[in-house]
């Protein structure tokens, strides 16, 4: 189930402000993740969603906000986009299924669930922890899931007993031979730019994969290499605050 109900926070409540602020400090974890959930044969993901602050400005009155998810997300460290799956309440400059795309600055929450445990999902969380029992109840069984303790709230698969794994993604350590021995094949993609002006090492940048870069240098990726909008990949590791990235990209 993705929440339906449209979240309106208040100005004044700075818990759910405090909330949007952290679902967007940590949303390079949650792009981490589905990163290499697209890559997997098997899928390992139930959900991945984001919730986005859409506004629409109503003649001289304040602005209508509303906070609604979207799937089919994609990320190329500047912008979000994504399908929007809910029903606006009062806005009418989007609906359900319109293609969204917008900054990062506009996320309001994110969440994904793997083997039914949720990650992320700061607003939810603060909701939760608002309820009484019995709407607590009723809250996850619609969800179907497993939310965890709302004061704990986990941002990366194991992290409790592997807490390395919020540096580095598993998969990028334990792809590590192939990715060579697939640069070895085609040396050509090391170069090879996308349609926005993208390389491998500004994509392995901003999902903050480690030894992905590594390899990527190591066989010869050029660091100076700027994408259409002028970026390189050291741009996206500060700007997204990968700091085992900096340093790497810095060096070379």
């Amino acid at each position: 189930m993705i929440e339906n109900n449209i979240i309106y926070a208040s100005g004044n409540d700075p818990e759910m402000i405090k909330a949007f602020e952290k679902a967007q400090q940590t949303f390079k974890y949650f792009w981490r993740e589905l990163n290499w959930e697209f890559r997997r044969i098997v899928p390992a993901l139930d959900l991945a969603c984001v919730k986005i602050a859409f506004m629409q400005e109503v003649s001289r009155e304040e602005p209508i906000v509303e906070y609604m998810w979207i799937n089919d997300i994609g990320f190329d460290g500047d912008t979000v986009t994504g399908t929007l799956i809910n029903d606006p309440d009062l806005l009418t400059n989007v609906k359900n299924g319109d293609f969204i795309d917008v900054p990062l600055g506009q996320v309001s929450d994110w969440l994904f669930a793997s083997n039914g445990k949720t990650y992320g999902g700061f607003t939810i969380q603060l909701m939760r922890s608002r309820m009484l029992p019995e709407e607590l109840k009723e809250h996850d069984e619609a969800w179907g899931l497993d939310f965890g303790d709302y004061n704990d709230i986990e941002v990366v698969s194991g992290q409790k007993g592997h807490p390395e794994n919020l540096v580095e993604h598993p998969m990028s350590v334990n792809m590590k031979d192939k990715l060579m021995d697939f640069l070895k094949q085609y040396p050509q993609e090391i170069s090879h730019k996308d349609e926005s002006g993208y390389t491998l090492l500004h994509r392995e940048t901003v999902a903050g994969n480690r030894t992905s870069v590594e390899v990527l240098l190591q066989s010869g990726a050029d660091v100076h290499t700027r994408t259409h909008s002028g970026k390189t990949a050291l741009d996206f590791a500060r700007q997204l605050e990968w700091e085992h990235l900096i340093p790497l990209l810095e060096n070379n």
